[in-house]
């Protein structure tokens, strides 16, 4: 992998990651762009102990351009784009309308591909293991910065999740403190540990699934299952089998599988509803240790949690969708229409070969 740092025309960082090392960017914004303004700023909620990001510069972000005028294409002629070059492998910049900005965090965009038609799931596996080591280098960087507390790596894809713009990309938001799903787990995790003499949940849990028939596929160093109390129709959540806080952590050998693994599981889930039917919207979503203390996570240390990425869609059935409704987004507590057992052996039937 060669890296590139560059520059945007509103001072905005852009970093290239290539697959061969010979590979020159050396071309330059030449929009007339301003000196990005933001508002972004995190509201704490002393009730519930979570916080809010409150943006409203995001309203003037780009929704759905044609195809024509995608800002994530490369730049052709006079058609540019927020990148310069006139192609690319992997791309990952600086959001231009973010939601967490300056001690409030960062947020990034990530090209997957230049192929504005393309999916995740159409990438090969070199290119797969491209953006695993982008999100892995960003996860790195983004650790170093004084106001970051956590580094969290997801795609969103399909209209219905309210994806903007078409061309595959996936986002990067860099918080300023621990989320509350993952002080949720840590919790969880601080008093398995305390009840159990030492045993780690997410390791219990793994072994667990493992033995069980939620188990969607598995190779040598991940594996992939629908949990036993999945929220959504179709989840599955994808582990290493060795333990490890973070994606920095991954070894060699785990690093070289994933690819396979995950672009299997992604056609898949293209497959869940029959031949003919749109692609399926879905939201993949890495969690990772927070860098930050973890004191108020009593006897917890960051190799006690396991990083692992979970996909869901929110597609139920053929033409239906989930909504967070009453229970769910009054209560959050969610009602699951898909019996696990089931979404489980759909996604085994459905192999993509």
């Amino acid at each position: 992998m060669k890296k590139t740092s560059t520059r945007l025309a509103d001072g905005r960082e852009l970093i290239y990651y290539d697959l061969r090392d010979d590979r020159v960017r050396d071309a330059a914004d030449r929009r007339p762009l301003d000196r990005t303004v933001t508002t972004a700023e995190v509201r704490h909620d002393v009730l519930l102990g979570d916080a809010v990001a409150v943006a409203s510069h995001r309203q003037g972000r780009t929704y759905h351009p044609p195809a024509d005028e995608c800002p994530l294409c490369p730049s052709e002629g006079e058609r540019l784009s927020e990148i310069p070059d006139s192609s690319y492998d992997v791309v990952v910049f600086e959001n231009r309308f973010p939601s967490l900005a300056g001690d409030s965090g960062r947020c990034e965009v990530v090209c997957f591909t230049s192929d504005h038609t393309a999916s995740f799931a159409d990438l090969s596996e070199e290119q797969a293991r491209l953006v695993l080591d982008a999100w892995t280098d960003r996860t790195s960087e983004l650790s170093h910065l004084p106001s970051v507390e956590q580094v969290f790596c997801f795609e969103n894809r399909g209209a219905e999740i309210g994806v903007t713009l078409q061309h595959p990309h996936g986002q990067i938001y860099a918080y300023p403190f621990t989320t509350p799903r993952t002080a949720l787990m840590l919790r969880q995790v601080a008093a398995h540990k305390e009840a159990t003499g030492g045993e780690n949940l997410f390791d219990a849990v793994l072994e667990r699934e493992l033995a069980g028939e939620r188990v969607v596929l598995e190779g040598e160093h991940w594996a992939a299952f629908v949990p036993y109390a999945a929220h959504w129709p179709y989840e599955v959540h994808l582990y290493p089998k060795r333990r490890v806080p973070d994606l920095l952590a991954l070894d060699e050998a785990a690093r070289t599988e994933f690819p396979e693994v995950y672009l299997e599981l992604l056609r898949r889930f293209d497959r869940i509803f029959g031949e003919g039917e749109p692609p399926t919207p879905y939201i993949a979503a890495w969690h990772q240790a927070p860098f930050g203390a973890l004191e108020e996570f009593d006897g917890v240390v960051r190799e006690d949690f396991a990083c692992h990425l979970e996909l869901f869609t929110i597609r139920r059935t053929s033409g239906k969708l989930k909504y967070l409704a009453g229970s769910e987004s009054g209560m959050s507590v969610f009602i699951n229409d898909v019996p696990p057992e089931r979404a489980a052996q759909r996604l085994r039937e459905v192999a993509s070969s």
